[in-house]
């Protein structure tokens, strides 16, 4: 499989995830869902989660890197309100459409720390998938992915570790036997800098089963706080138990409450790169709107659904 055909892979996983959480949002009651496994009704629409990933993916289409002066003007361009993005990303987005350069907009949110949001690692698996053969210039990638909006360095951590993950995740496609959730953790903890994301991944490590949801959560966080410290190591804890199992994953992850549509996201978008885009239900798929066209290479619709 293709470098490209992978992270299309993954931001269909993504993308499911995405709609799929986000719809919780709007039930009456999302716990007696959860708890029953009722899908949410149709249409299931994405956010700011999948707008932003398909960037990615246009820049990976024309350059077959990250080129951040393109992802910038290409996520500024595409930006559209109603996709749910975060307040600062409204800010952020909306300056750099008028023409700033996104190098001070990043560096002056949050009274000039960076954001530390999770919205860097929200649209990374696809690119841990296209450059899965090379962890490093996964791991590399997706610092430069992430600074285009998030100069925080807990930002651009998280954007690592999704990177990371869904790299793993690629790597194990195909394999019998799937790793054990510490050892699949351990495979992206290796590899990230010191980090408060990388100290609560290295705590997720202990938490070895997936009844201890609750524990999970008051440890390593649900995304409440919309930083990538509170966000990617539950999600990467998720992950861990599920690699072989999308379906189960994302049930998995949009039963902590919290921001179920960046967790889906992200749960989606790694677990489809070792289980596969024929693992994503067709029933999910068939709710979930369409996604359009424009981030693939020209004259194809290659692997879209």
């Amino acid at each position: 499989m293709s470098p490209f055909s992978r992270a299309l892979e993954s931001l269909d996983g993504l993308a499911t995830g995405d709609a799929f959480g986000q719809c919780f949002f709007q039930l009456v009651d999302p716990e007696a869902n959860v708890a029953e496994r009722r899908l949410p009704p149709a249409p299931w629409h994405y956010t700011d989660d999948t707008e932003m990933s398909l960037s990615i993916l246009a820049v990976l289409a024309r350059r077959g890197r990250i080129d951040q002066d393109l992802l910038a003007g290409s996520m500024a361009a595409r930006y559209d309100y109603d996709r749910a993005y975060g307040p600062s990303m409204h800010r952020v987005m909306a300056r750099i459409g008028k023409g700033e350069d996104w190098r001070e907009v990043a560096a002056s949110t949050f009274e000039g720390q960076g954001s530390w949001g999770n919205g860097a690692a929200m649209r990374a698996a696809p690119l841990g998938a296209f450059f899965a053969d090379d962890l490093a210039l996964a791991a590399a990638q997706a610092a430069l992915s992430a600074e285009v909006t998030h100069a925080h360095a807990e930002g651009v951590a998280g954007a690592v570790a999704v990177a990371l993950a869904a790299a793993q995740a690629s790597r194990l496609r195909g394999c019998a036997t799937l790793p054990a959730s510490c050892d699949f953790l351990e495979s992206v903890v290796a590899l990230l800098p010191p980090s408060e994301v990388r100290s609560r991944i290295v705590r997720a490590q202990s938490i070895g089963s997936v009844n201890s949801l609750q524990f999970a959560v008051s440890i390593l966080g649900n995304g409440i706080g919309m930083s990538a410290q509170d966000t990617v190591p539950f999600a990467l804890w998720c992950c861990s138990h599920h690699l072989g199992n999308y379906e189960e994953a994302l049930w998995l992850a949009v039963s902590a409450g919290g921001d179920r549509d960046t967790i889906c996201a992200i749960v989606g978008g790694i677990v489809a790169c070792s289980a596969g885009a024929a693992a994503i239900p067709q029933e999910w798929t068939s709710r979930r709107e369409p996604l359009p066209h424009w981030h693939l290479p020209t004259g194809t619709e290659h692997g879209v659904r």
